[in-house]
């Protein structure tokens, strides 16, 4: 069974990462904008995205890690500084990312709302 977790910014996300990097695990990470009280992104290509990632990770393989990123507020992540844009562990270009950690293997925007492509994805771990 997947093991699924949920962070918000980037300290949150290099601690989980870190916690299962030595496991030999599979490891994806879902970033997207950050929610509001109410539970809704920020970010329209991610609240899209979300399901259909979530819905697929049943393809993933039964020993995989799944992590939920919320990368922050739509004025943090919209400034070419930010630390989810320049570090080289992430490089991200847009939200919503999925990516396998540690392998060139990532879907970004609307490729993340193509549920087949998703589950392609997670097949190929």
């Amino acid at each position: 069974m997947v093991q699924k977790f949920e962070v918000e910014g980037f300290d949150a996300f290099v601690e989980q990462v870190d916690s299962f990097k030595s496991s030999g695990k599979p490891i994806f990470v879902l970033f997207s904008g950050s929610k509001d009280a109410q539970g809704k992104s920020w970010c329209p290509d991610c609240v899209t995205a979300e399901p259909v990632v979530k819905g697929a990770l049943d393809k993933a393989p039964g020993d995989a890690v799944f992590i939920y990123v919320g990368v922050g507020g739509r004025n943090f992540w919209k400034d070419p500084k930010c630390v989810f844009r320049t570090d080289p562990r992430t490089k991200l270009r847009s939200v919503p990312t999925l990516m396998k950690f540690g392998s060139p293997q990532r879907l970004e925007e609307e490729q993340c709302a193509k549920a087949d492509v998703v589950e392609m994805l997670f097949e190929d771990a």
